[in-house]
């Protein structure tokens, strides 16, 4: 049986559960996403699998999920970090919360954390994600600034708030 997941009024209260492809767009669910930095400024993103139906192939956080019926923000990541990245026992820094409206309504939980190990040493759930990348903050602003439409709308702001 498949996980169904939370939908949440404007205050993000549970209002109910609902399949993901009987999500219209003005329902308001949670997302919760994973910040990767390492003691060299760096951060890590995450180009998103093409087979994606939400935005394939551009790049965001490290890690991001849809929480799920029975999970809140925390345990989503958690669990998340794990399936898309083999991240187990991660000491998780807690970030803000926001409201995000548009093509897709939603609140977005963020979470921090520092690791320092090559990409080569993730493993990458390829159903998930079709790669990750370090950026230097300095870069990546300026490839954000240069192509745009290859990474996630909110991603600029959020580099910026890290």
């Amino acid at each position: 049986m498949k996980s169904k997941i939370i939908i949440v009024d404007e205050n993000d209260n549970v209002i109910g559960y609902k399949d993901r492809d009987a999500v219209k767009q003005e329902d308001i669910y949670r997302v919760s996403a994973l910040w990767v930095a390492n003691s060299q400024g760096e951060i890590m993103l995450a180009r998103r699998a093409l087979t994606k139906s939400h935005d394939p192939g551009k790049w965001g956080p490290a890690v991001a999920g849809t929480v799920e019926e029975g999970e809140d923000y925390r345990t989503n990541i958690i669990k998340e970090a794990e399936e898309e990245l083999g991240l187990k026992n991660i000491a998780l820094q807690e970030g803000s919360k926001e409201r995000v409206s548009g093509k897709y309504n939603y609140f977005v939980k963020r979470y921090l954390v520092k690791i320092d190990k090559p990409e080569t040493e993730f493993v990458i759930n390829k159903d998930e994600v079709e790669e990750i990348k370090w950026f230097k903050r300095e870069e990546l602003k300026q490839e954000i600034q240069t192509n745009p439409d290859n990474f996630l709308k909110t991603t600029k702001k959020w580099i910026e708030t890290l």
